[in-house]
């Protein structure tokens, strides 16, 4: 494992981590779906037949799902500066340029700590904005892990969702920036410069994630 330390910037990571961006949009959807899912059972509780009282009940707790969703999500995730400190980091590169931002293609560790060896695999991730960096293909990105599973207790030594979150989101000091980048191997930067053809084929992958065969590792990652 590789950590690296700053001091994050929090209100500049708010305004640019598209990380947390995606948890306030769930956290919207999940309030509003709650609202919407509330009042449908209320209305067919007030109808007050036998079918309704059914049905109700099953918004109801549709209700409560949605609700439990939008407290539980800031929790699982944590505040800006507990998912720096605690994900690895890693190299990324631009793969891709979009109209509206660009696509990321990093190296990613995917193994659990009771693994007995790494499990690399390249990961992509659509990024719209990436202050402190000129957007051009093979850009280096310096970014940390974000890794979880689907759900609770679903085994397995490599964990199923993976993601990149930039270090530029949550800095605007170049000197830092500069840093993450020196701390990752040229060894590293070179297998993604070589693989960068290869994010479509990532996106298409399972759980977009694409092995690397061990043999193509830089010698300090095997």
């Amino acid at each position: 494992m590789r950590r690296f330390q700053f001091s994050v910037d929090v209100a500049h990571a708010k305004s640019v981590n598209e990380t947390f961006t995606e948890l306030r949009r769930l956290r919207s959807s999940a309030a509003l779906t709650a609202v919407f899912l509330l009042a449908l059972g209320a209305w067919f509780l007030w109808i007050a037949a036998p079918w309704s009282y059914i049905l109700g009940a099953v918004f109801l707790i549709g209700a409560a799902t949605s609700l439990w969703v939008m407290l539980w999500a800031p929790r699982k995730m944590g505040s800006i500066e507990s998912q720096y400190a605690a994900g690895d980091l890693v190299p990324a590169v631009v793969a891709e340029k979009l109209p509206g931002g660009a696509i990321l293609l990093a190296l990613v560790d995917i193994a659990k700590p009771e693994a007995d060896e790494p499990h690399y695999v390249l990961i992509t991730r659509v990024v719209r904005a990436l202050p402190g960096h000129v957007v051009e293909l093979g850009a280096q990105v310096p970014a940390v892990t974000v890794l979880a599973d689907r759900g609770r207790n679903t085994g397995g030594r490599t964990w199923q969702l993976a993601s990149a979150m930039p270090i530029a989101w949550g800095t605007t000091d170049p000197v830092v920036i500069a840093r993450a980048v020196e701390e990752i191997t040229e060894g590293e930067w070179a297998l993604l410069h070589a693989n960068i053809g290869l994010s479509e084929k990532v996106r298409r992958a399972k759980n977009q994630q694409l092995l690397i065969d061990p043999a193509d590792l830089p010698d300090d990652l095997r």
